[in-house]
């Protein structure tokens, strides 16, 4: 085995151990190896959720002595500031790393520059190891930390013509029992889930992240209510099961603005057509996540309304991330592609 593969080895150790750590919340998931100087796994170390040592300091906790000639790869460029904890790029000089091995550069303002920091400190450094996979499962926290906004996931449920809802606007169920399962379990992974005080108003959901047997999963997003109208008193969402928060605009770009200043790094639109379709005509979807069910209903309930696209040069196109069966219905994930000539940053 070369050493390039070992290290590609061990970056895809770290990234699994990147996922054992909170979806939820202000920071990344960040999986840590050190490796000896014959490149083999000697400890190892992921970031357990915001206030708890990172993944690099929690890997060589795990050492009572740092071996000669020593690699640390980790999945997120080491960071270079001091938050709740200390600056990690610190911690590995101290330490006595010889080499440090990352995928993701951090694009933060105040913790970025960790390799230029562990440069001058004598430390060898290897950028770009399997970038393109670790930016793919940080792409949540990336948009966050990039854009200075959460990362919007929308959602919604249909018959295969597009409709959300029946001429007479009832819609339990479109989806069956395995799309409404999975929904839930997604719902859990995410930190608020913003709907229109419209839907409210029309069918009272409680907005709560629940297993099949109906028990609340332990995380409970918080639940966000956007626009002028007044919660009627009793609604569900109201309950203590999850807290609740009502923004009293119409302005998306604010409501983004408010959640990322209170750290709220992933929100779940599913909020009705209206909301959903302002959402995309604004480009300020991320994430698509459509539930297809196999059935018409015709009608004009549609799943999505003005997206302000008169003509087809103006269509906005999505790249299929995956397509999966879940029982009669089809789950689509997508993302929005740039439009043509744009920056991407823009779309």
């Amino acid at each position: 085995m070369t050493e390039n593969t070992k290290y590609q080895a061990a970056m895809q150790r770290a990234l699994d151990l990147a996922l054992l750590g909170p979806a939820t919340g202000v920071n990344p998931q960040v999986g840590a190896v050190i490796l000896d100087r014959d490149l083999n796994i000697i400890a190892e170390g992921w970031h357990m959720g915001a206030g708890t040592p990172h993944a690099e300091v929690v890997a060589l906790a795990q050492l009572a002595v740092i071996p000669d000639g020593a690699t640390a790869v980790v999945t997120l460029e080491p960071c270079n500031h001091t938050g709740r904890t200390g600056p990690c790029a610190q911690a590995l000089i101290a330490a006595g790393i010889s080499r440090v091995v990352f995928a993701s550069s951090d694009p933060g303002d105040a913790s970025s520059g960790g390799a230029q920091t562990l440069r001058a400190a004598g430390i060898e450094v290897i950028e770009n190891v399997m970038q393109a996979e670790a930016d793919e499962q940080l792409r949540v926290w990336l948009t966050f930390a990039t854009r200075k906004r959460p990362f919007v996931t929308l959602k919604w449920a249909s018959s295969l013509d597009g409709r959300a809802a029946a001429s007479d606007g009832t819609s339990q169920w479109i989806s069956g029992p395995e799309s409404r399962a999975d929904s839930h379990e997604l719902r859990s992974t995410v930190d608020a889930i913003l709907v229109g005080t419209g839907t409210v108003v029309a069918d009272n959901p409680t907005l709560t992240a629940r297993k099949p047997d109906g028990s609340l999963y332990p995380h409970q997003p918080l639940r966000v209510v956007v626009g002028d109208r007044a919660i009627p008193a009793g609604s569900n969402i109201l309950n203590d099961q999850a807290p609740t928060l009502h923004l009293q605009t119409r302005d998306l770009n604010q409501v983004l603005v408010e959640l990322y200043a209170m750290g709220i790094k992933h929100i779940w639109v599913e909020g009705g057509p209206q909301l959903a379709s302002q959402f995309v005509a604004h480009n300020l979807v991320d994430q698509f996540i459509i539930y297809l069910a196999p059935m018409l209903l015709g009608g004009n309930r549609n799943a999505l309304g003005d997206i302000a696209v008169t003509s087809m040069p103006q269509a906005k196109h999505l790249s299929i991330d995956y397509t999966m069966p879940l029982g009669d219905d089809i789950l689509i994930v997508a993302r929005p592609m740039p439009a043509s000539g744009a920056n991407p940053e823009e779309n």
